[in-house]
């Protein structure tokens, strides 16, 4: 008599995220046609949107999955939009070109940074971050070549551009960088890497036990969160035109990012995009009130922290079970619902079949 077992399968998608996959191609394709039919005001937002998103992604990455809450990662802000600075009037580069350069000596200078940080661990390893930026802000302070405390402009560098192909590129730019941030994150804990990382966020001492390097993946995630807020800052002062240490290395770009993705939802790919859409609304009705609109900001993060732990993304999937961006294998028999969710119900008897 042979017994007829269950069929699992291993699933890696949820039907809304199959249907939100399309959506989202299509909105990226409108999104890049903006340039050619809407407002200058229009892009302008739009940027500032993406490039926050981005830094929300890298911070989260960082704090939400590696455990290593930074309150200092306007240092790689402030050097990604040095480099560039460098880059550009020094080497006569393009600073379009220079923004990913940016990036990669932020992550470069982030290794010997991580090494000394790495001692530091919980609220020291915070402070550490924070007294890490602030000596960069003054070291950039006192060189004259970088326009010391004034600051320089890169105005003469692209004085040559057309205004609407500038406008465009920085769009463009701003773009590819809020999109890949996403998509970027969302592959990394598809990965064998971002199950490793999940682990160490979960318990770092269960990881270890079973040969998770834990030292050395929360090394490369402060690296990679270095290096792709090296780029969002290079692009942030491409936008601007003009860079100073006291803008470069603000506080309020932490202070932000934190903001979105707590209120969003730390650990998750779906918190900060919801943060950051959520910021820029309030922001949008309530900038008139004048300070009323940054007590209605803190309010809302005191909520959320007291009642809504997880976010406002984790409320929803809490009560149903949304999944935009799925990183977890889920366990399906036959063509019925995933094990885990949804009811509880028995596993079927095997039955003898002839």
């Amino acid at each position: 008599m042979a017994l007829k077992s269950p069929v699992f399968h291993v699933h890696r998608s949820t039907a809304l995220s199959r249907a939100a996959l399309p959506a989202a191609a299509a909105l990226v394709v409108v999104g890049a046609s903006l340039p050619f039919w809407a407002g200058s005001d229009w892009l302008v937002t739009l940027v500032e949107l993406m490039y926050f998103l981005a830094l929300a992604q890298m911070w989260n990455l960082l704090a939400g999955y590696g455990g290593l809450v930074s309150i200092g990662q306007q240092a790689y802000v402030g050097l990604g939009a040095y480099v560039m600075v460098a880059l550009t009037v020094f080497a006569g580069l393009n600073p379009f070109l220079a923004v990913p350069l940016a990036g990669v000596v932020a992550g470069l200078a982030s290794w010997p940074a991580a090494q000394l940080l790495f001692r530091l661990q919980g609220p020291y390893f915070a402070v550490g971050s924070w007294v890490f930026a602030e000596i960069l802000r003054l070291l950039i302070s006192n060189s004259t070549s970088l326009g010391g405390g004034s600051g320089t402009s890169i105005t003469a560098a692209v004085s040559e551009m057309d205004s609407w192909w500038r406008e465009a590129l920085s769009y463009w730019m701003a773009l590819a960088i809020g999109v890949g941030s996403v998509a970027s994150v969302y592959a990394l804990l598809r990965s064998r890497h971002g199950l490793a990382l999940t682990a160490v966020r979960d318990s770092e001492t269960a990881s270890e036990s079973v040969g998770v390097p834990v030292r050395a993946i929360k090394r490369w995630v402060y690296v990679a969160a270095a290096a792709g807020t090296g780029v969002i800052g290079a692009l942030i002062f491409v936008t601007k035109l003009r860079v100073s240490p006291d803008a470069a290395f603000s506080t309020e770009w932490s202070a932000l990012v934190i903001f979105m993705v707590v209120i969003g939802g730390v650990g998750s790919i779906e918190g900060p995009i919801l943060g950051v859409l959520l910021y820029f609304t309030l922001r949008h009705f309530l900038a008139d009130y004048g300070s009323g609109y940054l007590i209605a900001l803190g309010a809302l993060a005191v909520l959320t922290m007291l009642y809504l732990r997880s976010g406002l993304w984790g409320a929803l999937l809490q009560r149903f079970e949304w999944r935009l961006f799925p990183v977890q294998r889920c366990l399906v028999r036959g063509a019925g619902e995933p094990i885990g969710h949804g009811p509880a119900t028995a596993m079927p008897t095997p039955r003898p079949t002839p």
